[in-house]
């Protein structure tokens, strides 16, 4: 539930006032914004058309969840894997990045410019603010 007024503040409470002991109950900040997500995806795209790793190009699919593991992994996230369904192996199970707050999202993209920078990765609003 996003908290969109007083009234359904004041119902969150009184469903936390009524929540049995024990129970889990999370807040997490507002959603990545739509304009973050424009340019996160914009970013993923610079990546795909310019980055390799070892020689071998990704799509943004890929390099979404490559960002997401590392930026994870420097956050010291804990990363669960499952077990590969072919029994070769393990996949990581991790966080989606519609999931990720205004601030993540913001601290998942200047990482990711972190990156580019260090391997010559040229992202588009780069270039706009350069010609400004």
């Amino acid at each position: 539930m996003t908290l969109r007024s007083t009234s359904e503040r004041e119902q969150a409470i009184q469903w936390v006032r009524k929540a049995p002991t024990g129970s889990r109950v999370e807040f997490k900040g507002p959603c990545r914004s739509v304009d973050q997500n424009s340019r996160f995806w914009a970013m993923l795209t610079d990546c795909a058309v310019q980055g390799r790793i070892n020689d071998r190009r990704f799509n943004t699919e890929q390099w979404k969840l490559m960002f997401l593991h590392a930026y994870a992994e420097e956050r010291g996230v804990e990363i669960k894997y499952l077990p590969a369904l072919n029994r070769a192996g393990m996949v990581p199970c991790g966080r989606s990045s519609s999931d990720l707050s205004v601030a993540e999202m913001s601290e998942l993209m200047d990482f990711i410019s972190a990156w580019g920078a260090e391997n010559n990765i040229k992202f588009h609003d780069q270039e706009e603010l350069e010609d400004a």
